[in-house]
């Protein structure tokens, strides 16, 4: 026989022997079951779901001060902020404000009547309030779902929707800015320095006359310039006149000198006289012409008088010319070229020593100019520090203003997709799941019994089982009902 077959039968001897058992089994498991289903209270469970938006409580701005200007940044990834969410949602203190808030003896009353030996009420009701709550997010989202089961479904909305009102609080103050006011009066300080430094700013521009050091420097070395020109073309004309001078004594010696042939007058005095007037005059028009144009009202009446001098020394040297006693006419020639010369290298040594005055007299403008600058740079520097404290403070400060607004008015990056309502329909107890996990559990369970009450069993079901156990071939074999028949009709009647 095949060993499958032998198999089958013996599982159905076993079935059939044991039929009853099985079903006493099967009938017990249902009605255990079905008794629990429509026994057991109701259990009703109440969901909202919320949408975590990459809000402004995750994103970083630049720090005070901070040179980098950059976009914000986000602080955390989705992931950790799902998480981060779901840690405050799920915070024994943000539970307890709730249960305190709904009352433990509405939201579980058998704690006030029956109260743990070890808790107070409050805290049991923590307990029982964090086992009843679901919170996960949904996958490859940022959705969370709240859930909350709990006998009354009324109760349980409720409970629902007062934690997520208490969540988006909690939230609020969570990432909300403490340090308002700490930029309010950094703001108002540095508004203080920003108005103190443009004021020493102006202050010292309008002490010192400063409207564009660049330009002033500009014209300082432009005329220092020139007057380094005019003393160079002095000098070379005082080192001239000085050979001159020189080469002309020297002819004067080896032309001789007749006593009789020149009588000084009293006009060349003053013709000296009217040469050195003339002098003063040019270096005073040098002088002018340094700071006014050459339209300049006094330069133009200077001209005038060195015009009327320079007349006067020509219509006297003229005369003089004509009338002066008989002589050595070398000699002579001589003698007046010298004394030109020697007028003219009195003029030019005059011109460089006012050169000199007033190549000095620039060049200490140009180094009161230079300090002037270094002061002034220092001063736009604190300014430029202050302006940039003052506007990195502003922004932060309006910040924190917005922020405090934003939060007055509860506005988070949290934003509730569906409120929780009553639901109409239990999720526990699960009738007909329960029905068919009962007749699942009973039928494992008849058969399981059945077949360990055989396993038990002394004797020999079947044929094939005698020859194995005993080593003996069967010659025949007799039903078990017909056997208690034959054997009941052999019995003796009563």
């Amino acid at each position: 026989m095949d060993q499958d077959t032998e198999n089958l039968k013996n599982f159905l001897s076993v079935l059939f022997k044991h039929q009853y058992k099985i079903l006493t089994v099967f009938l017990t498991s249902v009605s255990i079951a079905i008794l629990l289903s429509y026994l057991a209270s109701p259990v009703y469970e109440a969901k909202s779901s919320l949408l975590v938006k990459f809000g402004r409580e995750y994103i970083s701005n630049p720090d005070i001060g901070d040179s980098k200007q950059s976009a914000p940044q986000p602080l955390i990834a989705q992931e950790e902020i799902e998480n981060s969410e779901i840690g405050i949602l799920t915070n024994p203190e943000l539970i307890e404000k709730v249960v305190t808030l709904l009352k433990v003896e509405n939201i579980y009353p058998n704690l006030t009547e029956h109260p743990p030996a070890k808790l107070s009420p409050i805290q049991a009701a923590v307990i029982k309030f964090q086992k009843n709550l679901q919170v996960e997010g949904v996958k490859k989202s940022n959705v969370i779902e709240v859930a909350f089961r709990h006998e009354d479904p009324k109760m349980a909305a409720k409970a629902v929707n007062l934690l997520v009102d208490s969540y988006k609080e909690k939230h609020l103050q969570l990432f909300s800015d403490p340090n308002s006011s700490f930029l309010e009066t950094q703001l108002a300080l540095y508004a203080k320095k920003l108005e103190t430094s443009e004021a020493e700013l102006e202050s010292f521009k309008q002490r010192n006359q400063i409207s564009s050091i660049d330009k002033q420097r500009s014209l300082l070395l432009e005329q220092r310039v020139g007057l380094e020109t005019y003393h160079n073309n002095a000098q070379t004309a005082v080192s001239e006149l000085r050979q001159r001078i020189f080469s002309l004594k020297n002819q004067l010696k080896s032309a001789g000198k007749n006593s009789a042939s020149y009588t000084p007058t009293e006009r060349d005095k003053i013709i000296v006289d009217a040469r050195s007037k003339l002098l003063n005059f040019q270096l005073q028009e040098k002088e002018l012409l340094l700071k006014y144009d050459e339209h300049n009202l006094l330069i133009i009446n200077l001209r005038g008088q060195i015009q009327l001098v320079q007349k006067f020394l020509y219509e006297q040297e003229a005369d003089i010319a004509n009338k002066v006693k008989a002589g050595n006419p070398v000699y002579q020639a001589l003698e007046k070229d010298l004394n030109l010369a020697t007028t003219e290298l009195v003029a030019q040594e005059a011109k460089i020593s006012a050169y000199d005055s007033q190549l000095s007299r620039l060049d200490k403008l140009i180094s009161t100019l230079d300090r002037a600058e270094r002061e002034l740079e220092t001063l736009q520097r604190d300014k430029a520090a202050n302006e940039r404290n003052y506007l990195s403070f502003l922004a932060k400060a309006e910040e924190a203003r917005i922020s405090d607004d934003m939060n007055q008015q509860k506005m988070a990056n949290i934003s509730v997709i569906n409120a929780a309502t009553a639901p109409a329909i239990p999720i526990k107890p699960r009738k007909l799941i329960n029905l068919l996990l009962g007749a699942l559990l009973g039928a494992i369970s008849g058969l399981g019994f059945a077949f360990f009450t055989e396993y038990l069993s002394p004797g020999l079901s079947t044929p094939r089982n005698a020859e194995k156990q005993l080593g003996l071939p069967v010659l025949v074999s007799v039903p078990y009902k017909q056997l208690t028949k034959s054997y009941e009709r052999q019995l003796p009647p009563n």
